[in-house]
């Protein structure tokens, strides 16, 4: 679209004429356009200032969408070849020039073509400014002028809520929202844009952009999103925000199919980020992020970064599980369907002083033992998930009932035919306690 944008031919004689470019416009202009790239490169290289202060001029003064369009176009493609050049908008000699106006008004009144162009230059402006013009300040000392000027603050908060607006109601089918996070990924470097980012509720919209990608397209929207999220994780308001959101269980789904490094490396560093913060160590043990740490340590990356963070983040998975009490660490060994006869499947006191947390959402670890009589081919597996039935049963006042009701009879029934003893031993007490009721069923085992 923009090399067909570029083989247009603007009147700029007219413009003259009618005195919205000057003379000297005209000239530079004339110097300048449709001349071949290292002919361009001199020019801007010898008198750069110049030329961005008519640019300005003309997304200022014009409202021709064929002209606006044409000098995006060419202000664009002399960012491409060079991204050093969008400094020369902070040129010393440009200090009475509002350089940031024109790009500001483009990105809410234009068309698709005038927005992403306005809001890509916009970013890359910003991000070129000089370390001593911080938010606040205007275009360099035009804050002392007596023309009102756009300050860097007006234009980062501008940029936010059109982003936001963008993510909510995308303004092009399959463009908008590739663009918004390409520039979002670049500017939440700033405090600022964080600040209004959260304010703007905008954290809860980049969630559902966590999904695993299957096109080259949409491994780089992935790619953007989880970088967003590793910048924001810095920030403790939108860490609090990302806690109560589903970003961890997306973040952990990603990582656990993604072969792309670069996606792997930003998301463990995130994790790595997060694992400190709030509930969220316990919440990546309830999630498996264990087991999955393993898994991608076992597999050959170059990168010496997301090495040494995978290392980082078992250990302080490690350190997470040792804090956890005896149920934490039951819920984790059945969610992880990694079971075994460790002391606790056959410790009455922890069966007494834990029973009701079995109920706590909605029964799910009884669920998942439910389910793992139906998955599992791992014998062990298969016994213990019976022998911890028939204890819920004899421990827990309406036990029958519950795993009754959630069809858990069937499943163990089927098991007494299996051709492991262990099993078929543990299916028939688990049977037994559920017909004969905890008080025969513990005279049986006795």
């Amino acid at each position: 679209m923009a090399d067909q944008v570029l083989e247009r031919d603007i009147p700029w004689e007219t413009y003259m004429s009618t005195k919205l470019i000057t003379g000297t416009g005209l000239q530079l202009l004339r110097r300048y356009d449709k001349k071949p790239e290292g002919f361009k490169a001199q020019l801007l290289e010898d008198d750069g200032p110049a030329y961005v202060r008519v640019f300005i001029s003309i997304l200022r003064d014009i409202f021709k969408e064929e002209t606006v369009e044409y000098v995006l176009a060419l202000i664009e493609e002399m960012f491409t070849a060079n991204a050093n050049r969008a400094r020369l908008f902070h040129d010393k000699s440009l200090e009475d020039e509002d350089i940031y106006e024109p790009f500001l008004r483009l990105l809410l009144k234009g068309n698709w073509f005038i927005q992403e162009k306005s809001c890509k230059i916009l970013s890359q402006i910003v991000s070129a400014r000089p370390k001593d013009q911080n938010v606040g300040t205007s275009n360099g000392e035009a804050s002392n002028s007596k023309k009102k000027s756009t300050t860097i603050d007006d234009v980062l908060k501008a940029l936010v809520e059109w982003f936001c607006s963008q993510l909510k109601k995308p303004s092009h089918p399959s463009q908008a929202i590739p663009t918004v996070i390409n520039c979002l990924a670049s500017l939440l470097k700033e405090p600022v844009v964080r600040a209004s980012f959260v304010q703007a509720d905008g954290v809860k919209l980049l969630v559902p952009l966590i999904s695993p990608a299957s096109t080259q397209q949409s491994m780089q929207l992935l790619y953007e999103t989880c970088l967003c999220v590793w910048l924001l994780s810095y920030y403790e308001p939108a860490v609090e925000y990302l806690a109560t959101s589903r970003a961890l269980s997306r973040l952990i789904d990603v990582v656990k199919g993604s072969t792309k490094e670069k996606v792997v490396r930003v998301v463990v560093l995130t994790l790595k980020n997060l694992l400190p913060k709030g509930t969220f160590g316990a919440q990546m043990v309830d999630l498996g992020l264990p087991q999955i740490v393993q898994n991608l340590k076992a597999q050959a990356w170059s990168d010496e970064d997301l090495l040494e963070a995978l290392n980082q983040l078992e250990e302080g998975l490690k350190d997470n599980i040792k804090k956890l009490s005896s149920f934490d660490k039951y819920r984790q060994e059945i969610l992880l369907g990694h079971l075994d006869w460790s002391p606790m499947h056959k410790d009455p006191m922890f069966w007494r002083e834990n029973i009701t947390r079995f109920e706590e959402n909605d029964f799910q670890v009884l669920r998942v033992l439910i389910t793992i009589l139906d998955t599992s081919s791992d014998p062990r597996a298969l016994a213990v998930a019976c022998f911890d039935l028939s204890q819920f049963i004899q421990y827990h006042q309406a036990g029958r009932v519950i795993v009754t009701d959630l069809k858990a009879k069937e499943r163990v029934m089927k098991l007494m035919n299996h051709e492991n003893a262990e099993v078929t031993k543990n299916a028939l007490l688990c049977i037994q306690r559920l017909f004969l009721g905890a008080k025969y069923a513990s005279f049986l085992q006795a």
